[in-house]
């Protein structure tokens, strides 16, 4: 496949890098990129890698089996106990996530319309909320798809030009490939991961590469997919996080649009803070979208229920979704802490959904030829481990900080 082939191949890859390119994303890496310059890059790096894993085993599932993770979880325990405690366990995990992260969506989406506009956030949170419902009621894939891969582009452009231009200390920048665990900096580590290592993209992508590719044949197009809009999307991360590091003294505190807005000067001058509140809401709209399809996906692929867009079932899965961040986004939460929040929350819960996933990825009478190979496994279990820890070390430290531990 030539690199045009690759290209014209981007889809459902690109839904998964516009659903993790986020606020959350802006926000989580201007914090960690403010608070410890380039310390963290190395996080980043580990995300990418662990997301091009999991999110392969995703697509080569649904491109092969022609089921959702929700439907391929159904189906593996043969015990009415056990299969129900799995499905529960999952629609809670992913129904948590998506919820968490909904939340924090409209409401960065609804900040960048705020610092453009000078009207409340509040008031912007349950219109974006609207219009994102509106999209997803089209029930065309196609229309949705291409609407938030223009996004990501946008975003793409916008944030790798501006690293560029903010000529950050490329020997710095060196460092921060190389691990380290500054104090104080497990929180955000754990949230840079819940960033790009999402777990509802899991069933995001097992479900939306069905309407691309038509079987095995087409699994070289959906790994292009995959790396190719992985990578771009880890790129930005990267990029947001290098010019917070470059303009701001390490150690400071970031709690509005206005103070990320400083990071683009170089690139906007006076007009900073209009164009990243417009970027921040275009990386709001387009994570609001996917959300709500995403744990539509989960749902109703557990409960059997048809995953047809336009299915009774899995718009009111969606519309449950998108309702509860409509709703939170009006009740004046501060949007920097909910969204790093939401990205904590999702870090703690991605375990659950990549063991079921491995586990899945390995039974033949699903997959065949196409399970995973040892090496697979092994990968994939590494960076599930990896996650665990980060998980139980965050839920730590918020225990400490509430004087239960």
């Amino acid at each position: 496949m030539n690199i045009i082939d690759k290209i014209q191949s981007i889809g459902p890859g690109a839904m998964v890098a516009a659903a993790f390119i986020g606020p959350g994303t802006v926000t989580t890496a201007s914090v960690t990129g403010a608070e410890f310059g380039y310390a963290l890059v190395w996080t980043i790096v580990f995300s990418i890698v662990a997301t091009i894993v999991l999110q392969e085993m995703s697509a080569r599932l649904g491109v092969v089996s022609r089921n959702g993770l929700g439907e391929a979880l159904k189906e593996q325990f043969d015990n009415p106990v056990l299969s129900t405690v799995s499905i529960a366990l999952v629609v809670s995990a992913i129904g948590i996530g998506t919820a968490a992260y909904e939340t924090g969506n409209i409401l960065g989406g609804a900040a960048g319309l705020a610092g453009i506009t000078g009207i409340s956030a509040n008031i912007w949170g349950p219109l974006m909320g609207l219009c994102a419902g509106a999209l997803l009621w089209t029930g065309r894939y196609k229309l949705i798809e291409k609407a938030l891969v223009g996004l990501v582009a946008l975003m793409a452009v916008a944030f790798v030009i501006n690293a560029i231009l903010i000529g950050p200390d490329l020997n710095a920048l060196a460092m921060g490939f190389v691990p380290s665990v500054p104090e104080g900096s497990i929180f955000l580590i754990t949230g840079l991961i819940g960033t790009t290592v999402v777990g509802y993209n899991l069933f995001l992508h097992a479900g939306s590469v069905q309407e691309r590719w038509a079987g095995p044949d087409e699994l070289g197009e959906s790994r292009a997919d995959t790396i190719l809009s992985i990578l771009v999307g880890g790129g930005i991360t990267i990029a947001i996080l290098v010019t917070a590091a470059a303009v701001f003294p390490v150690g400071t505190e970031i709690s509005d649009v206005s103070t990320m807005a400083e990071q683009i000067e170089p690139l906007a001058g006076t007009q900073a803070t209009v164009l990243f509140s417009i970027g921040l809401f275009a990386a709001g709209f387009t994570s609001a979208t996917t959300a709500p399809l995403a744990g539509a996906y989960a749902t109703a692929g557990a409960l059997g229920w048809d995953t047809d867009l336009k299915a009774t079932k899995f718009r009111a899965v969606w519309g449950s979704i998108l309702l509860i961040g409509i709703v939170f986004s009006g009740l004046g939460l501060q949007p920097v802490e909910a969204i790093v929040f939401a990205q904590v929350a999702n870090g703690i819960l991605l375990p659950i959904v990549a063991v079921f996933l491995i586990y899945v990825m390995n039974d033949r009478d699903i997959l065949g030829e196409y399970v995973n190979s040892t090496a697979q496994n092994v990968i994939g279990v590494v960076v599930t481990l990896v996650v665990v820890w980060l998980g139980l070390r965050s839920l730590y430290g918020v225990g400490q900080s509430l004087g239960v531990f």
